[in-house]
């Protein structure tokens, strides 16, 4: 096997093993032969290792590592990571997979503009039994090319999407941002596009299979994750160009984001146990007393439910009137 291959695609599973064929088929039936494929299991309970190893007896180009320990997605990529060589690197999850072409266009398009950092495939959302649709939220297709700073402005509430092909020095100084186990890994995304000089698109298809229920929506107290998400991206972005703009908009992200779970805290408390309604008040408490109030949008913060208050008793005081508000006016 090449020692140093085009293209390394990093594959994190856990659990996957219905998928792992599709998805392992569509990476070495690829057009471009000189890919790399990293597979780290996340200490599945089921046949995904079965299945990896499987692959990798039978091409030289699948590399499997197995962790012991489940640690989530992030941490699970940058092992892949750890291990990858290619000039270009490129995460497809274990339930997704690729047309044929995708990783030949990626790389054409960076032989084509040196000065590209980052280059998006098309995305088609795969439905139930196979039902395709592609995403018209993210309107990857009516650009040509943009800065890498405009390309992390609009990434910011995904206005474009964040599977792409990324050349691997930008990926090796920014690696997945593991300080919490769901919603911190998007912001490598948002980093490596405001590391790059331009981002493209190219005409090769991810396709993205869309489960019943998202981790990221299910009654858990990790939802509260968000917040420290958010500002680990908020350090993330301080020292870079796009920091003038894109950090108030974060910063409006998050308190949102305290309202929304004061709100998930109303509906779903009862859920949760003692010890973590305490945590998850504990942390919008944090954020309370932290948040750089001086950055907020007063045309959405100095609503009644959005205001910060001068005190926490005050502010959630608020927050239970204007929720319990909002459940009386729907009755009615």
């Amino acid at each position: 096997m090449n020692s140093s291959p085009l293209v390394s695609v990093l594959v994190p599973v856990y659990n996957a093993a219905p998928f792992l064929p599709q998805c392992l088929d569509s990476l070495l039936s690829q057009t471009l032969h000189d890919v790399q494929v990293v597979c780290v299991d996340d200490a599945s309970t089921d046949s995904s290792l079965s299945v990896l190893r499987d692959y990798s007896q039978r091409d030289a180009r699948v590399e499997v590592i197995h962790l012991d320990k489940n640690v989530g997605l992030a941490k699970a990529r940058n092992a892949a990571l750890a291990q990858a060589r290619g000039q270009y690197v490129c995460m497809v999850d274990a339930d997704d997979w690729l047309s044929a072409d995708a990783l030949q266009q990626a790389v054409d398009v960076f032989a084509a503009h040196p000065a590209t950092g980052c280059v998006l495939f098309r995305l088609l959302m795969v439905y139930g039994e196979g039902q395709q649709r592609e995403e018209k939220d993210y309107p990857c297709r009516t650009f040509t090319v943009l800065t890498g700073d405009e390309a992390c402005l609009l990434s910011l509430d995904w206005q474009i999407h964040g599977l792409y092909m990324v050349r691997a020095d930008i990926q090796r100084r920014y690696p997945y941002d593991d300080t919490c186990r769901v919603y911190s890994d998007e912001n490598t995304t948002r980093v490596h596009f405001a590391a790059s000089a331009e981002v493209r698109c190219c005409s090769g298809i991810y396709y993205y299979r869309q489960h019943g229920q998202s981790v990221t929506h299910r009654v858990s107290v990790s939802r509260f994750d968000r917040l420290r998400a958010f500002e680990s991206l908020l350090r993330q972005l301080a020292p870079l160009r796009v920091a003038d703009r894109a950090v108030p908009f974060v910063t409006n992200q998050l308190w949102l984001s305290v309202v929304d779970l004061f709100y998930f805290l109303y509906q779903h408390g009862r859920e949760l146990s003692p010890e973590e309604r305490r945590w998850g008040l504990g942390e919008l408490h944090r954020v309370w007393l932290s948040v750089d109030v001086s950055l907020f949008d007063k045309t959405k913060t100095s609503k009644f439910g959005y205001r910060h208050c001068p005190s926490w008793w005050l502010f959630r005081l608020q927050e239970w009137l204007y929720f319990t508000l909002r459940k009386l006016i729907r009755r009615e």
